[in-house]
């Protein structure tokens, strides 16, 4: 912004001294000029213009009014002040009171309410500068253009360029340049184009404003032909260019391009520029290359916060957090400005290690740098807070945003879900929609994670239109979320077509698909997607091995996973992580192939966990193998932590069909004197758009006298069919008919029995089920599906299991 005041036009001769000293009183504004030479008024001028450089912006407002004399210029000078000192309302104030205002007055204006984002304001004072007729000049457009941010202030800048044109400001490059650099602010990159084609004069930073427009607008490919345009009609670039440039190679993927980048800064030299040197730092960890983002950071001569931020979210998104986090103390002893820390990274990571004590700090850290205001940090602060199960801080901090947008719902809605509050994420969502918020893909794929776990085929495909209606349903991840949750709401129909219909596919939507036919039960279709997609060119990763494995361990294929094992490290070089070998020893216990297992346990590079002896455990009593049993038993006892009761639950059932009840008694004591309880079995279904919930010997339901005639009429057909109940499934030391009597009213099959009495003959049935069925439902089931001639799904804790005319797509249960 040009200062009109202080430019002078005379000096009065003084006598020669070896120091000149050049006097307030002996110079002269060239407004002073035009009004008569008022020595006074052009003093105090330049006293009001000290005391503002000083910062005593008091002193300067006390000499004003004592002036006695004010020009436009004191005027101006007091408006600058008010506005260097952030008084936006008092400067406007003042500006309202004047009866006389030169370009310079409304330009010094227009400049303060630009630079404060706010430039609606800006547009009305200058559309209000031309209805008072007084003519902006170049410096006018220049300072209003720079204030146009948004999308929606295109119409505002249109006009604009026609005040320009008939102004005549149309071939000055400095009011051309502000323009251009508008219109792709504004994201109207067409208008910004035809404008630089038709530009008399260009220069770098005509350039430059139009490169990081098509950067920013996704244009890649036009922003590298501008670049080498740029080159091949000799303008130098500068460290816009190669910022520009360098988040054009991001967004392509292209690491060699960047390094092509890379070279040609060092050789222009400009590798020594902070500025361009983050933007490399920026290049390289975006595309993982974590050693190389080291090395430059430690060649750097000049580092500021922007460096260290870029290599603290670099180690954090590769998962080195103890290097993030020490870098990040180091951070602390610098000057930098603190409320620029990255905070929000930090805190990213305490969300991600449940680490509630970290967040806390740097809550407080954030506080105290006022920094929790931004929105990164609000964001970042409900994630944590909901992801370490802190509700009602989440819920505080959220309320509190001054803006929301999808990313703290979905953050909140999110953690609702992995917490298994499905109900709570659900009704998030609803008022998420209620205030008009849009959803984006991973709003969508956690609320879809709900839909699933509830098995709410209906809700899910109300947010199968949702996703539609809002243009997220060619996003391969919506896509995938949608084919898990028709998976496991048991409709593979619509799972696979899902899959079919994806106009793109990667490792995560053939993930879905691999998976869903795990969970599904059926191992053939599971290798041959697995195949499929190696076929495709994709490399398979950690995740589609580890639905292999499961596939294998519960369809019985041990020789094709232990096949899968091994190309694992042989063939793709990936590690096997702990989940993988959980999957093999399943596998291999459940085939009774206890040796291998206790071999493959001695090798691993880690010891077995609660999941992997709970596993060996379970496989023990369906093979009667006793003392494998209480060697598993008593390292899962040992254990300072453990997170369920299913280990006690398994030694006092093998206990229990042994027989041996003191030994059970002795279990179910120890699992009191640790506090642990045993799960409640719950099973639901959803009728009519609505969910019903199961316990066993439930007579709680409003239509139970219907059930129990149900399931009654359901025992005397099936006796007549041949079923014959196993009592070793209630294992109590009770009478034998009242163990054959209590299998009937199992959680399941109240389910079932409701289902049967509240929809259509012939329509599919959905049960789920918290916990794994036990054998004698299995075979129930599988008479009930003849009996009723109904399609049967019962997904348990363990997988789906489809059961048709008296037949079950798994096989053998167990």
């Amino acid at each position: 912004m040009r200062k009109p005041y202080l430019r002078t036009i005379a000096t009065l001769r003084a006598p020669r001294s070896p120091t000149p000293l050049l006097q307030p009183e002996i110079v002269t504004d060239a407004f002073s000029v035009k009004t008569g030479f008022n020595p006074n008024t052009c003093r105090v001028n330049f006293q009001v213009k000290n005391s503002i450089q000083r910062g005593d912006l008091g002193l300067a407002r006390k000499l004003f009014d004592q002036m006695p004399q004010q020009n436009t210029i004191s005027k101006n000078m007091m408006i600058t002040g008010y506005i260097k000192a952030g008084n936006l309302s008092s400067a406007r104030q003042l500006f309202d009171s004047m009866t006389e205002r030169t370009a310079v007055t409304w330009t010094i204006l227009i400049g303060a309410y630009s630079q404060n984002n706010q430039s609606r304001e800006a547009f009305s004072l200058f559309t209000e500068m031309c209805r008072w007729g007084t003519h902006p000049d170049y410096i006018t457009f220049a300072t209003l253009l720079s204030g146009f941010s948004e999308s929606d202030s295109v119409c505002q800048v249109n006009q604009v360029h026609a005040h320009i044109i008939k102004l005549g400001y149309d071939s000055t490059l400095m009011v051309c340049n502000s323009l251009l650099d508008s219109y792709c602010k504004t994201r109207s990159l067409s208008l910004a184009c035809q404008l630089f084609h038709h530009m008399p004069d260009k220069d770098s930073v005509s350039f430059n404003a139009l490169l990081t427009g098509l950067s920013k607008d996704g244009m890649n490919q036009e922003a590298i032909s501008l670049f080498f345009e740029m080159q091949k009609l000799g303008f130098r670039p500068t460290d816009f260019t190669f910022a520009a440039i360098l988040c054009t190679g991001v967004a392509l993927d292209h690491i060699v391009f960047g390094q092509q980048v890379h070279g040609f800064v060092v050789k222009t030299s400009f590798v020594w520029n902070v500025f361009v040197a983050n933007a490399l730092l920026d290049f390289y960890s975006k595309h993982d290359c974590v050693s190389e983002v080291k090395k430059l950071f430690d060649e750097m001569p000049e580092h500021d916060g922007v460096s260290y931020n870029v290599l603290i979210t670099c180690y954090a998104w590769n998962c080195q957090l103890r290097e993030s986090l020490d870098l990040f103390r180091e951070l602390q002893y610098t000057k930098f400005d603190r409320r620029q820390f990255p905070f929000s990274t930090i805190l990213s990571i305490a969300a991600n290690t449940l680490n509630l004590e970290l967040g806390r700090q740097i809550h407080s850290q954030a506080i105290a740098t006022i920094a929790d205001s931004e929105i990164k940090v609000g964001n970042a602060l409900v994630d944590m807070y909901a992801k370490c199960g802190k509700f009602d801080e989440a819920n505080r901090i959220f309320a509190n945003l001054t803006h929301q947008s999808s990313v703290p719902w979905t953050a909140l809605i999110s953690a609702y879900v992995q917490k298994g509050l499905h109900e709570e994420g659900l009704t998030l969502f609803f008022e998420m929609q209620k205030f008009k918020i849009s959803a984006d893909s991973a709003t969508y794929a956690s609320i879809l994670r709900a839909c699933a776990s509830l098995a709410s085929i209906s809700l899910g495909r109300q947010l199968h239109s949702y996703i539609i209606r809002s243009g997220y349903i060619s996003n391969v991840f919506s896509g995938s979320a949608l084919l898990d949750m028709y998976a496991k709401c048991g409709s593979m129909k619509d799972a696979l077509q899902m899959f079919q219909e994806m106009p793109v596919r990667n490792s995560v939507s053939w993930n879905a698909l691999i998976s869903a036919y795990t969970q599904n039960g059926d191992g053939d279709l599971t290798l041959r997607s697995f195949e499929q997609m190696v076929q495709s060119g994709l490399q398979p990763d950690s995740v589609s091995f580890l639905s292999v494995l499961c596939a294998c361990s519960h369809c019985g294929l041990v020789e094709e996973g232990l096949k899968h094992f091994d190309s694992m490290t042989t063939t793709y070089k990936l590690v096997p992580k702990r989940e993988h070998y959980a999957s093999m020893v399943d596998m291999l216990c459940r085939s009774g192939r206890f040796n291998q297992a206790e071999r493959l346990i001695a090798q691993m590079p880690f010891e077995p966990d609660e999941i992997m002896w709970s596993s060996i455990l379970n496989a023990c009593r369906i093979h009667k193998n006793q003392e494998l049993a209480k060697k598993a038993a008593d390292k899962l006892f040992n254990m300072k932590v453990i997170r369920n009761a299913a280990p006690y639950i398994g030694m006092s059932n093998i206990y229990a069909e042994a027989g041996e009840w003191d030994s059970v008694s002795k279990v179910k004591k120890a699992m009191r004197e640790r506090g642990v309880r045993k799960l409640p079995a719950y099973s639901w279904v959803e009728v009519k758009h609505k969910i019903h919930v199961f316990s066993a010997n439930d007579k709680t339901h409003p239509e139970t006298e219907g059930i129990m005639k149900k399931i009654d009429e359901l025992a005397e057909q099936m006796e007549k069919e041949g079923y014959k109940p196993d009592p070793s499934c209630t294992l109590h030391d009770v009478d034998e008919e009242l163990k054959i009597e209590s299998l009937k009213y199992h959680s399941e099959r109240l389910a079932i029995a409701f289902a049967l009495i509240s929809t259509p003959e012939g329509t599919p049935i959905l049960v789920m089920k918290n916990l794994r069925a036990c054998t004698d439902c299995h075979a129930a089931i599988k008479v009930i599906s003849k009996i009723a001639k109904r399609e049967i799904t019962v997904r348990d804790s363990s997988r789906f299991h489809h059961f048709r005319n008296g037949f079950c797509s798994c096989g053998d249960y167990w």
